[in-house]
């Protein structure tokens, strides 16, 4: 029996050290939550609308090219999904010549029978993307736009986030520690879609402060391949002081998907600058295009807004540097965006609330004083009432809160402010069962 005994209370206590040796030091073994250490919860939602729209856009320009290639048909009015549209995932082609019809046909049975229904009415076509196909660019979408997320805060330097999906369109983040929410929010929102795309007009670089210009030195109506792209106009300090205007051309040369790299550095004049690396084909590309294209106008767009619209001097190949009127700042998240990938579509931040790291220590101390004061009354009503079976109830629940806090420890559990509460009524709630045990 005694024997028994003692093989039992080493089991005890080797279980208990063990868990001891687990959640020592608490502050850093310990998970705890954005109550107790302060940092935000975000709840976003995910604009579908905006990649079915330009996977709709997409395919028009490729439908055009395969005209031109396949047909040598140019020349049709391409009708594409805007901003606003209550149909994304839909375009059509107008004034088809009747003895082409048939090209059209075609090209889409060949290479978009898969993806869209055709509906021909006379010299018009209408293309609509199946419901099988948008249904699964919006859950790509989705799902992308955690991955960008998560690789976003990670290189922020985050600490245990917590991104979850919610429904169809929705995250919910946990971010614990941040003490900067709008740096953070401003990274999170970026969409980061970075495009180089040559100039049509100015065509010699620079851009104009006014659109009426640009759309009469276009002939006075916008080509098809042609798009007006705003950016900012600055004084030589730097500040904004109007709009400027330039047209591109719509198909990028370049875009973020083809980075290698993306890093903050310092330019000519010591400004900050983000440098960049572009892969082994496409800085081939580049450097062919680059070449062939000496002192035309290429603009560097950033979410559909010129950073800046410089003259190309010379052959580029697979590195650069954006300037854009960047702080130290700026540039740093620049880069981390870039490096993380664009996200899909915009976001849309639905709720935020944050908790500051002094409130979230206020919350600890309150919680340890309650638990103490708490498990202080209980142990003097078990010595008053229960005297030696009092003590040994109070070793009991010592060794239960260790396995607990163990516990929280060895599986990864957050310990919030209710968890707090929670361990304190199971003191309480122990304490008779523990005495007639």
């Amino acid at each position: 029996m005694k024997q028994s005994l003692i093989a039992r209370g080493l089991l005890i206590l080797t279980v208990a050290a063990f868990a001891f040796g687990l959640a020592y030091p608490p502050s850093v073994k310990i998970k705890r939550g954005l109550d107790l250490q302060g940092g935000m919860h975000l709840v976003l939602k995910v604009e579908t609308d905006d990649t079915v729209r330009s996977e709709a856009n997409h395919d028009a320009d490729n439908f055009l090219e395969r005209l031109a290639e396949d047909k040598e048909l140019t020349g049709i009015n391409a009708v594409r999904p805007n901003q606003g549209d209550a149909d994304v995932a839909r375009f059509s082609f107008t004034g088809v010549p009747a003895d082409r019809a048939a090209d059209v046909r075609d090209i889409y049975q060949r290479f978009f029978q898969n993806g869209y229904d055709m509906v021909q009415d006379g010299a018009d076509f209408v293309f609509s993307m199946k419901g099988g196909v948008a249904s699964k660019l919006r859950d790509e979408a989705v799902a992308q736009a955690r991955r960008t997320i998560r690789n976003r805060i990670d290189l922020y330097g985050v600490t245990e986030p917590v991104i979850q999906r919610q429904g169809l369109e929705r995250l919910v983040l946990q971010l614990p520690g941040v003490e900067d929410p709008e740096r953070v929010k401003k990274l999170i929102g970026e969409t980061a879609f970075l495009e180089w795309r040559l100039a049509v007009y100015p065509r010699g670089g620079g851009m104009s402060p006014s659109r009426e210009d640009v759309v009469a030195n276009l002939g006075g109506t916008i080509p098809p391949d042609v798009e007006i792209l705003e950016g900012d106009q600055t004084d030589p300090s730097g500040k904004v002081i109007g709009t400027n205007y330039i047209a591109v051309e719509r198909r990028p040369v370049v875009t973020g998907r083809d980075l290698k790299n993306a890093r903050p550095t310092a330019g000519q004049f010591n400004e900050p600058v983000v440098g960049f690396t572009l892969d082994y084909q496409k800085g081939q590309e580049f450097g062919e295009m680059t070449k062939n294209n000496i002192g035309r106008g290429m603009a560097v767009v950033l979410d559909n807004k010129v950073l800046t619209a410089p003259v190309i001097q010379g052959q580029i190949n697979d590195q650069g540097v954006i300037k854009g009127n960047f702080t130290n700042e700026e540039a740093t998240d620049l880069a981390t965006s870039l490096k993380s990938g664009a996200l899909p579509a915009k976001i849309v931040f639905l709720e935020e609330r944050t908790v500051g790291p002094s409130l979230g220590q206020d919350s600890v101390e309150q919680g340890l004083k309650a638990g103490l004061f708490g498990a202080g009354l209980v142990v003097i009503c078990m010595l008053v009432i229960y005297l030696l079976a009092g003590v040994n109830a109070i070793l009991v629940l010592a060794l239960n809160v260790v396995l607990i806090f163990g516990a929280l420890a060895a599986f990864g559990a957050t310990l919030t402010l209710p968890g707090i509460a929670g361990i304190i009524l199971t003191i309480g709630m122990a304490v008779d069962a523990n005495v007639l045990i």
